[in-house]
């Protein structure tokens, strides 16, 4: 759905989470933003995280460290730093604004004292709305969304949101619901209390892989 009659806000970001629809872009260089509210949605159960072998040898080997919220807007830009995205100027500068006021977070994957990879997201009540992710050395990403949902689920979450299902997603555990139990979901999440800041951001991978080994 398009709309040419509306300025992009904070407030109004938040009003669109909560109502279930998120904005994009047709690309990096066009002003026009359009909303998006698709029929099938991708969910990463935050009970449900799977971590492959092969990605738990990696975690295991170290190398890497974990941070919350310490570049934001460079997770940002590198989320936006391929040929092409739905990142123009104007999202990038409301996403900052929520930053800003506390609704948006990043979770930072380090090598070598450069970004190896990065999610960042909205939080409203017990909902996290994945937004966008980047890998600049191999499973950067993926480290990124265990650390981020292992801190989610400690602090309290109940729903991930991933928007859609990808390969990549669907190998962490991620799922695609219709439209209408999302709704349900999300609704739910919204009346429960929960901040990404309620605990210090956990960096050890031994610590989350035996809470991953708990839940399973």
């Amino acid at each position: 759905m398009k709309d040419d009659d509306f300025s992009l806000t904070p407030e109004l970001l938040l009003h669109a989470y909560a109502a279930g629809v998120f904005p994009m872009s047709e690309g990096r260089d066009d002003p026009e933003i359009f909303w998006v509210d698709p029929h099938k949605r991708g969910v990463l159960p935050l009970d449900g995280l799977h971590i492959s072998r092969s990605l738990a040898k990696r975690m295991r080997r170290g190398g890497y460290h974990a941070t919350l919220n310490i570049d934001f807007a460079g997770v940002v830009d590198a989320c936006a730093d391929r040929p092409e995205t739905w990142i123009n100027a104007e999202i990038r500068a409301q996403y900052i604004a929520l930053h800003m006021l506390g609704h948006a977070h990043s979770l930072e994957i380090w090598q070598d004292d450069a970004l190896a990879g990065g999610v960042y997201g909205v939080s409203l009540g017990a909902a996290f709305f994945g937004e966008s992710m980047f890998s600049r050395r191999t499973d950067g990403s993926k480290l990124a969304l265990v650390h981020l949902a292992d801190h989610l689920r400690r602090c309290g979450f109940a729903l991930f949101d991933t928007q859609f299902l990808t390969d990549h997603l669907a190998s962490l555990g991620a799922v695609e619901i219709t439209r209408a139990s999302y709704r349900s979901q999300l609704a739910a999440a919204l009346d429960r209390p929960a901040a990404v800041t309620r605990y210090a951001l956990d960096t050890s991978p031994y610590s989350i892989l035996q809470r991953s080994t708990q839940m399973s």
